[in-house]
């Protein structure tokens, strides 16, 4: 469990963080099949090069690799298959506006379970320039040669 009560993180996509900037995030519910699920507990999933859609009203999950369930039987899920974020109308709506004028990108930035529910947090994102992405890893690279020197002097 995390700071965050009743929260358990599944997977994170930290390369995400690298390649875009984040301008607004959100929490969506997922359409999951049973072996899905159980795949989950399990943490056998990746975010890695997956992103979300929306396609005729609703919003998508592409990409991501939910693992097979090895006790899973013939009935076991196909893990690429897009799956259903669960949102409410009017933000879809609204994020499909905002996606159409500033060209912006959906991105999940990590996956966890909420009081027994699976989560996904999507940020609407921009995707960083050479530059920018050189900055923000010297900026990383400050910050923690100032908490080393810090920490050397107490």
């Amino acid at each position: 469990m995390s700071k965050e009560s009743g929260i358990k993180l599944i997977a994170a996509n930290r390369k995400a963080r690298h390649k875009f900037e984040f301008l607004e995030r959100f929490e969506a519910g997922i359409e999951l099949k049973g072996t899905e699920v159980k795949s989950l507990r399990e943490g056998k999933v990746s975010l890695q090069e997956s992103y979300a859609r929306i396609r005729s009203g609703e919003l998508f999950l592409i990409g991501a690799n939910i693992a097979h369930y090895d006790a899973g039987s013939y009935l076991n899920h196909d893990p690429a298959r897009p799956r259903k974020l669960l949102i409410h109308r009017r933000e879809i709506n609204r994020l499909d506006k905002i996606i159409a004028e500033k060209r912006l990108t959906l991105v999940p930035v990590r996956m966890y379970f909420k009081r027994g529910m699976a989560k996904v947090e999507v940020a609407l994102a921009r995707g960083k320039l050479k530059y920018e992405k050189r900055r923000s890893i010297r900026e990383r690279e400050d910050q923690r040669r100032i908490q080393r020197e810090m920490s050397r002097r107490r």
